[in-house]
């Protein structure tokens, strides 16, 4: 195993990352998610004011170490912030100071790849994830710094690449041997083990964790996630600029026609307050959600997640 894999493993019930979900992620998730053993992460533009982030990663640290006093055998996971590199992102020098001056563990960036934000969360030994969709910007990453990689597929909640995830796995690792987290459908603990059979490190798990009660959704977005299936979800550009994947009755609630959307101008993507108007309006959801059936806990969700991947290597071993 990679050392730096290595290190994003420890004390991980299960090999995987939640993924951070704009608006969706708070504190009250990220803790309980790293208490019932998996990575928590939350995007810092969450953290509104942006003085707020400060008090977020205080909450959640001493959360955590209470929680590993309390519980010295199964200690919490480790908990990431992603940061939104786009230019439009006016908040990014100050989010970064934050994340260094808190030693945040694990930085996942987004939407652009800087030499100097790295060097900043190396200066204090963090790792540091790239979202990629494609091998150009995989590797463009990796020059740069990043210390691995999130392969975000055909699929994935939110913005969201084209590529199937055995093309974009199987094409990256022939060439990287460091972390790679597998991103698109992953909503299940046997989908979980598929990842790490393709040759990820890591499923990324994000659209399952709205229909929980920590996650900040409203409870008719929570139920829509539990009713949805994968032809529920509808791949655009138009409200943010960037291609993702969302939830076809928040469009219609919408007053818009979801198979006649009009296509946004990329040049002027927007991850700033308009986009957050955007996104309590219209729903990030990823084509795994027919596998969620209920709104229940974080921990009853990743219990269920740990039997099913448990289920999943025994079947296979009996195969």
């Amino acid at each position: 195993m990679h050392p730096i894999t290595a290190r994003l493993r420890a004390n991980m019930r299960l090999p995987a990352i939640a993924a951070p979900m704009f608006i969706v992620s708070n504190p009250y998730l990220v803790i309980a998610q790293c208490k019932a053993g998996v990575m928590g992460s939350f995007p810092a533009l969450n953290a509104r004011p942006k003085a707020a982030l400060d008090v977020w990663l205080t909450e959640i640290k001493q959360a955590l170490a209470v929680h590993d006093l309390a519980n010295p055998t199964q200690k919490a996971a480790q908990f990431a912030v992603n940061q939104i590199v786009h230019r439009s992102n006016d908040r990014l020098e100050h989010d970064l100071e934050v994340c260094v001056a808190h030693k945040v563990p694990v930085v996942i960036t987004s939407l652009g790849a800087r030499t100097d934000l790295n060097d900043a969360v190396h200066s204090y030994g963090g790792i540091v994830l790239h979202d990629v969709i494609d091998q150009t910007f995989a590797r463009k990453a990796i020059e740069k710094g990043a210390d691995g990689l999130v392969l975000v597929a055909s699929g994935a909640g939110g913005h969201a690449g084209k590529q199937s995830p055995f093309a974009l796995v199987q094409e990256t690792r022939a060439w990287f041997d460091g972390p790679l987290i597998l991103s698109g459908s992953i909503a299940t603990g046997s989908a979980v083990l598929a990842a790490q059979a393709m040759g990820a490190d890591f499923g990324y798990i994000g659209s399952a964790f709205i229909a929980t009660e920590e996650a900040n959704a409203e409870a008719a977005y929570k139920q829509a996630i539990v009713d949805g299936k994968a032809d529920d979800v509808v791949y655009t550009n138009l409200f943010t600029g960037v291609h993702g994947n969302y939830l076809r009755k928040s469009i219609e609630n919408a007053g818009l026609d979801p198979n006649n959307l009009a296509e946004s101008d990329s040049s002027k993507m927007d991850f700033g307050a308009g986009s957050a108007k955007a996104w309590r309006d219209i729903w990030g959801c990823g084509q795994g959600i027919g596998a969620v059936k209920n709104v229940q806990s974080t921990a009853d969700f990743l219990s269920q997640l740990v039997h099913e991947y448990q289920a999943a290597k025994a079947r296979l071993l009996a195969a």
